[in-house]
């Protein structure tokens, strides 16, 4: 199959990729503890509803409704013997919302950790993970996606096992990894040695997803897009704001025009593919759409400004984020310098 993510940016500055699919399910009928999954066969016109509403929202990138696809988050469901069906039943699902759509919209597929421990913190090896993610991944393909976006991944053991297996289909492949507070995923990864996993692997993008807040997501992008291999094509999908409980329910606190700046300052970060994470409504996407369509290119943001605009950050992406920016103003100074001593060579030979 043709990679479709390359030559579409290389025609577009960013691409809006979609919102939120648990908590969106949840606001259609889900319910605490089941699989979301399930509902590719129990619900298709459901999952078809909320794909078809990001598209309509501005979405150049839908993901599909498998992120717990994998044998090992189905078995908790009794339906590990169904990763093929339900996988390819959301590819084709997310397909065919996506050829409607009267533009090009891409299918990316969903694939989430295996809710295991990889060795050698658990039992899990790397033979076996990579196996089941290939299982899902080439379900994914049969159902035709056009890439596989693997999220929310904390460790390296199980990252580097889940592009293992999605190698085994010839489509390109997206890794994102959740930051915490500390700018660091909560396996101790930093944006810059997800930088290197991205050379290692040749990643079509990378970047960061979930996390617990727009402005914690923004810091984590600017200091990947720092990184001394920094890929070209980076990935921001934030949560929308922070979650709450509230009458008995998950509420996130980030509202569509928070979710408008962040989606701006996302891209003044180096992000070339934005979208929103848990708690992130059609209604953010439309908001994000409109921001980035209208959005005049700015400095790279800097902490004063993210946390103007969005919120705090912890004192651990803080101090990454002026590292990084500190060694920036060090190298652009450093080449200014090599400038004026290569214009006065030039004269003195002149002379």
């Amino acid at each position: 199959m043709p990679d479709r993510l390359t030559p579409l940016l290389a025609t577009r500055p960013w691409l809006l990729a979609d919102g939120a699919t648990g908590s969106n399910l949840f606001n259609r009928g889900l319910q605490s503890g089941d699989a979301p999954e399930l509902w590719n066969t129990l619900h298709p016109e459901r999952i078809a509803d909320l794909a078809r509403a990001f598209i309509e929202a501005g979405a150049d990138i839908i993901l599909t409704n498998t992120f717990g696809g994998t044998r090992y988050r189905l078995q908790l469901h009794n339906a590990a013997d169904r990763v093929a069906e339900l996988n390819e039943a959301a590819a084709r699902i997310s397909r065919g919302e996506a050829d409607r759509a009267g533009r090009t919209v891409l299918v990316a597929g969903s694939i989430g950790p295996t809710g295991e421990l990889m060795q050698p913190l658990g039992a899990l090896d790397h033979a076996a993970a990579s196996a089941a993610f290939a299982e899902q991944a080439t379900a994914l393909a049969r159902g035709g996606v056009d890439l596989l976006w693997i999220e929310t991944m904390s460790s390296v053991e199980e990252t580097e096992a889940a592009i293992a297996g999605a190698r085994t289909t010839d489509l390109p492949v997206v890794a994102t990894l959740s930051f915490d507070t500390n700018g660091r995923t909560m396996m101790g990864i930093t944006p810059s040695e997800l930088a290197g996993l991205h050379r290692k692997h040749d990643l079509a993008a990378c970047g960061s997803n979930c996390g617990v807040s727009p402005s914690e997501l923004v810091a984590t992008i600017v200091n990947l897009a720092a990184a001394s291999d920094s890929p070209a094509v980076l990935v921001a999908k934030s949560n929308c704001g922070i979650p709450q409980y509230v009458d008995g329910a998950i509420r996130f606190d980030g509202s569509p025009e928070l979710m408008a700046v962040y989606a701006g300052l996302a891209l003044d970060a180096g992000a070339r593919i934005i979208g929103g994470c848990c708690g992130t409504t059609p209604e953010h996407v439309r908001r994000m759409r409109a921001a980035l369509e209208a959005h005049v290119p700015g400095p790279k943001p800097d902490l004063a400004t993210i946390e103007a605009k969005l919120g705090t950050i912890s004192t651990g992406s803080q101090a990454q984020l002026r590292g990084e920016l500190d060694r920036l103003a060090g190298a652009a100074a450093g080449a200014a310098g090599r400038r004026t001593a290569g214009r006065r060579g030039i004269r003195a030979r002149e002379s």
